[in-house]
């Protein structure tokens, strides 16, 4: 007896899968707006994300706030600024030299002290203190303050970032955590005298 012939239809549905379907170009630009859309809400949400979680992660900050020893106080004598050196507590293998952060400490009187940052407010050139002239002075852009940190001239808008300090066990301690920025509170010593107070 002659096998019956079957057709095509008949042939898939025997059980041979079926040939696959073309891609449209429409279904393959839907498909890859769907994933740059996906990594654009992705790298969007970071920051988003970052600004959520940034109040835990400010606790874990204050740890890094440090209290670091510039010395003993006997290293700085009274009426006189001298420059101090110390290791940034936020340091990494890589960092090197550059963890090594300058400082000018003034020594006022037996319990009062100034410590500033060596930057200048302007663009963060490294300041020198000129005891001749009693003046910080920027060689960069001509920026000048006064031995109390306040602004005496030049592009600068305001005076040098000063650093919070304590004495312990004969040690002078800054908070070597923060960071010199606009935003931090302009040098308060001898606010309430003149420009060029008795203690410059």
């Amino acid at each position: 007896m002659p096998e019956p012939i079957l057709d095509r239809e008949s042939t898939n549905r025997a059980g041979t899968p079926p040939a696959p379907k073309p891609i449209s170009r429409r279904n393959m630009l839907m498909v890859l707006g769907i994933g740059i859309n996906a990594v654009a809400a992705v790298l969007f949400s970071v920051p988003i994300i970052g600004y959520i979680f940034a109040p835990a992660r400010k606790t874990e900050m204050r740890a890094d706030l440090a209290w670091v020893s510039l010395g003993q106080i006997v290293q700085f004598p009274e009426g006189e600024t001298r420059l101090a050196t110390y290791r940034n507590p936020l340091v990494r293998p890589s960092d090197g030299e550059t963890a090594n952060v300058p400082c000018w400490v003034r020594h006022i009187s037996a319990d009062k002290w100034q410590v500033f940052a060596i930057n200048c407010t302007h663009l963060g050139c490294p300041v020198r203190w000129f005891p001749q002239s009693g003046l910080f002075m920027c060689p960069c852009h001509g920026g000048a303050y006064y031995a109390d940190g306040s602004h005496a001239s030049g592009p600068p808008p305001r005076g040098l970032f000063e650093y919070d300090y304590k004495i312990d066990k004969g040690e002078l301690l800054v908070k070597a955590g923060q960071v010199p920025t606009l935003s931090q509170p302009a040098s308060t010593a001898c606010a309430d005298k003149p420009r060029r107070c008795s203690c410059a």
